[in-house]
């Protein structure tokens, strides 16, 4: 067993037994064989010093368990680190920020404690998966929506804690922003509920994000500021009908313009679900997705250009593309609402881009929703549908690198502006770094518009079992963190093994977020037991008067 830093045998001992007379013995793990379900099996870091290991894992029923816990941390100065449910893959799985941290594992904090229809909200506890509230949905018989990410066994609460997104209407897919109204046990523990929730009785907490005064609820995101042991969340009308649309435009430079006028749409509000960015030149089609063999193959002519080793040439690429029929650039909209509705977006999608030349339109037939089980059954993503699946397996794992077997892999998440010259650049400067690595993956990365204003790439890097090979893909993402960072690209989210690097480049006025971040943890959590080293936030030094 791994003691907690600073900690001797003694106190871990008797911090373990006061931990099991709140939560019952049963509900404390300690041995080698439990404690292997909090390793992240993704790791970079696999069996070297540097592994963030946990020394226990504790698992509360309550938020006045979580608070009497938290207490008991504070006496023994026991480092935890809570988690909710779900597997966090490429991004640090089960593992604590700080190696010997007694996990809070809170995935028996599994209650959905309101749902309104009337209002389209609902608030759940850290352990409510998506599966979990979508049965709750279907059983009750409500006409709502939930927005979920793949694959859909992730916490509700922890996704959104962490950034995550899904697929739906703009308004709902960045799930930390389509909350409202949180309820958090402090480092001391206190409980806490912020925005109207502050009010005793308050009956509009799930209603108004803004409360009276500061809106603080963004410390508790990507953070270690406290547990957070209820979340509100705003849930989308079931809509009516859904169709999705695909525009394709010829030529290589048409990127441009297509973003610019997609993102105007967007910012109207006349587009509203997912749009996705793709290259039939690559083989894969904007219209995949309806077509039942799947994407044709790769044209040979434009095979051999996207795989030149010295690069790809954009000019022979279109050209060779012109020659195979093929349009560069795909666009696919996802339209949800009345048929009607649905019908005047396209129109005015159509109206938009029909200045591009060439440019190019299909409209699937807007169909009633909810749509038939078998039909369902036949997608590989149900997640536009607000329904979760695990279908993001079927894709299939990275075989081996470096003569070494891919276990895992490991996301750099870079967010760059929403536009086509940036996403050229992108574009050419990750494929460059991993032609020259002979990294796995498509020769032609194509940036998500998952986000409203920005573009996301979640480009997964290949994790083994050889320290050698591991250490070589450190390098690799710290290349590509530099690479990004001089060109004012910063990631969004990242594992454990790089929460400084990735801070590090946050880097404004000597350092004044990571300082003031550091600053508010010393005053709220002066013992420093609340996920130490989450996301590089650290107590600053006795004596630190750095401005």
């Amino acid at each position: 067993m791994k003691l907690p830093p600073n900690v001797s045998q003694a106190d871990f001992t008797a911090a373990l037994k006061a931990f099991a007379a709140i939560v019952g013995a049963q509900w404390v793990f300690t041995s080698d064989d439990d404690l292997e379900l909090y390793r992240d099996s993704y790791s970079i870091l696999w069996d070297e010093a540097e592994e963030r290991v946990a020394s226990a894992a504790v698992a509360p029923d309550t938020a006045e368990q979580v608070v009497e816990l938290v207490k008991i941390a504070n006496r023994y100065r026991i480092p935890i680190y809570p988690i909710s449910t779900g597997k966090n893959l490429g991004y640090g799985g089960a593992a604590p920020a700080t190696a010997g941290s007694v996990v809070f594992d809170l995935k028996r904090m599994n209650r959905i404690v309101e749902i309104d229809e009337r209002n389209g909200y609902v608030v759940v506890e850290p352990g409510v998966s998506y599966f979990d509230l979508y049965a709750h949905i279907q059983e009750k018989g409500l006409k709502l929506w939930i927005d979920c990410p793949s694959p859909g066994w992730g916490s509700v609460i922890g996704n959104a804690l962490d950034g995550g997104v899904g697929v739906t209407l703009a308004s709902y897919r960045n799930h930390f922003d389509a909350h409202c109204g949180l309820e958090a046990v402090l480092p001391d523990g206190r409980m806490l509920r912020t925005g109207m929730g502050a009010m005793p009785g308050a009956k509009t907490w799930q209603q108004f994000k803004p409360g009276f005064g500061p809106q603080i609820d963004g410390l508790f995101k990507q953070s270690n500021y406290g547990v957070v042991t209820k979340m509100g969340f705003w849930l989308l009308p079931a809509p009516e009908a859904f169709s999705t649309g695909v525009v394709t435009v010829p030529k290589h430079r048409d990127i441009v313009p297509l973003v610019d006028i997609v993102n105007r749409l967007e910012q109207s509000k006349i587009v509203q679900g997912l749009w996705t960015l793709s290259s039939p030149t690559t083989g894969t089609r904007g219209d995949a997705a309806h077509i039942a063999a799947g994407p044709p193959p790769i044209d040979p002519a434009v095979a051999v250009i996207l795989n030149d080793p010295h690069g790809t040439d954009m000019t022979k690429l279109e050209a060779a593309a012109h020659t195979a029929g093929l349009p560069f650039w795909a666009c696919e909209f996802n339209l949800y609402g009345p048929k009607k509705y649905i019908e005047a977006q396209w129109e005015c999608i159509r109206d938009a881009l029909g200045v591009i030349p060439g440019a190019s339109f299909a409209l699937n037939p807007p169909r009633s929703l909810p749509l038939p089980a078998e039909d369902l059954a036949k997608m590989f993503d149900t997640g536009p549908f607000g329904i979760p699946s695990l279908r993001t397996f079927s894709l299939g794992p990275m075989v081996s690198y470096d003569d070494e077997d891919v276990v895992g892999h490991v996301f750099f998440s870079p967010v760059i502006p929403r536009t086509g010259e940036a996403a050229i650049e992108a574009m050419q400067v990750f494929s460059d770094i991993a032609r020259k690595y002979k990294l796995p993956g498509p020769p032609l990365q194509v940036p998500s518009s998952i986000f409203e204003r920005a573009f996301l790439f979640a480009i997964g890097l290949p994790v083994t079992r050889s320290a050698k090979v591991n250490a070589k893909l450190r390098d690799i993402v710290r290349e590509l963190v530099a690479a990004s960072a001089e060109r004012g690209w910063g990631e969004y989210r990242t594992a454990p093994a790089f929460y400084d690097l990735i801070l590090d480049t946050y880097s404004y006025n000597d350092h004044a977020l990571r300082d003031f971040l550091g600053t508010l943890k010393s005053a709220i959590d002066p013992n420093g037991i609340m996920s130490p080293g989450r996301y590089a936030i650290r107590s600053r030094p006795a004596g630190d008067v750095k401005r």
